[in-house]
């Protein structure tokens, strides 16, 4: 699997999206940071019930770069949001559970301030020494943060000498701790950042082939400039989730009380028209698991589609669908999957996400998940150490996808 996931690629091949030019990309290998102070932005968002962190994948992926800044002596600024505080001093939310976290798996203690910013930080720092991590407190705090505010930029900038961007999951916005201090310092992309651009980059500019494409969800709204931009380059695309729907009723088919974006159906018309057009297999299901209820005590049934009575909804691919897309991950050599199949949350609607996770598994093709919802299945299937590559970024892969340019990756220095 090197062909995707080795450390040279993103360092030295393009950040290439739609409208854009080649350009390379320092990453922290690039520099020297022994004695200097690094401003890392990371993501540590994490889950927590009752002050407890349920699951602290996040926190694990950026290990490797700050374990790396600590062995090479550099004096670690970690910055990190947490929640959505939208600019206020939310108790809940403050980053003293991930700080204890963090100081467990680096076997080092990690210092955490009480403010973003200010006197107290800055004591803070003046006392780090090399091979120290210290941990800011939740950046969005601070409403300077998101509306990348001056006075906060200039405040990350004169803390540090260099900056490493490692929160993939936040380089769709510009904000203060992604944007603006990367503008004010060297500024170098970390070890996960690295990996998601180069596993990203590869799969949708060079990708081996047969090449397959998954998408669902809910709405076809969120997923537009998605399947448009895959329909320019692979060989499959596959449909499903509720949005799934609004295709089966631009074919002609009725749809009971299934979820419909009625102001989407001549676009879903133009996509199936532009896959013919561009030679690309367009699968939507041909079966389908209805209910005559939103629950998960609901009686429900699987017909064709063709068949799908008044009063009743989709809510899964039906089994028939799971078999012929099963055959198609297994013949691919890459499958990017966003977007479960259906109500996957519930037990009765589930085997339908749950079926196509398992052939990615067990496919020999790459696979690339993105998306939080599609995350969360292979999570719940427990088949999270069976796929290639889990993307930490949510909005930012899907805008990735998308063919979009991230500011927080074009505001890092080029080679």
């Amino acid at each position: 699997m090197e062909r995707f996931c080795s450390s040279s690629i993103m360092g030295r091949e393009a950040y290439n999206r739609k409208g854009s030019s080649k350009v390379n990309k320092k990453t922290l290998k690039d520099i020297d940071v022994k004695g200097k102070k690094v401003f890392c932005r990371v993501d540590l968002n994490v889950p927590l019930e009752n002050n407890v962190i349920t699951d602290d994948t996040r926190i694990r992926a950026v290990l490797p770069t700050i374990q790396y800044l600590v062995d090479q002596g550099a004096k670690v600024i970690l910055a990190s949001h947490f929640g959505r505080p939208k600019g206020e001093v939310v108790e809940e939310l403050r980053l003293t559970p991930v700080a204890k976290r963090l100081t467990e798996l680096l076997h080092k203690q990690v210092v955490k301030t009480d403010h973003v910013y200010g006197s107290e930080v800055d004591e803070s720092i003046a006392k780090l020494q090399n091979g120290d991590v210290l941990l800011l407190e939740n950046v969005r705090f601070e409403k300077g943060e998101e509306k990348n505010s001056s006075y906060l930029v200039e405040a990350f900038a004169q803390m540090a000498d260099i900056f490493v961007n490692d929160a993939f999951g936040t380089a769709h916005r510009a904000h203060a701790s992604t944007v603006g201090v990367a503008e004010q310092l060297p500024a170098v992309a970390g070890f996960l950042m690295e990996k998601e651009i180069s596993v990203l980059s590869k799969a949708l500019e060079s990708p081996e082939r047969p090449f397959t494409a998954i998408i669902g969800g809910s709405k076809v709204r969120d997923k537009i400039n998605v399947i448009d931009n895959f329909l320019d380059i692979v060989d499959h695309l596959i449909i499903g989730g509720g949005l799934a729907c609004t295709f089966l009723k631009a074919q002609g088919y009725e749809i009971g009380n299934s979820l419909l974006e009625e102001d989407k159906i001549e676009l879903a018309k133009s996509f199936i028209k532009k896959a013919e057009q561009k030679g690309v297999q367009f699968h939507i299901q041909t079966d389908a698991i209805i209910a005559d209820d939103f629950r998960a005590d609901a009686d429900h049934r699987s017909v064709a589609v063709d068949s799908i009575p008044e009063g009743w909804m989709v809510l899964d691919i039906g089994p028939e669908t799971t078999k012929q897309y099963a055959e198609i991950i297994k013949q691919s050599k890459l499958v990017i999957w966003n977007g479960p199949m259906g109500v996957f949350e519930m037990d009765a609607f589930r085997e339908g996400t749950k079926g196509v996770a398992e052939s990615l598994a067990e496919t020999t093709g790459y696979t690339v998940i993105g998306g939080g919802d599609s995350v969360a299945a292979i999570e719940k299937f427990e088949l999270v150490d069976k796929m290639d590559h889990i993307s930490t970024g949510g909005g930012a892969s899907l805008e990735f996808m998308e063919g979009k340019i991230l500011p927080g990756i074009q505001a890092l220095d080029n080679v």
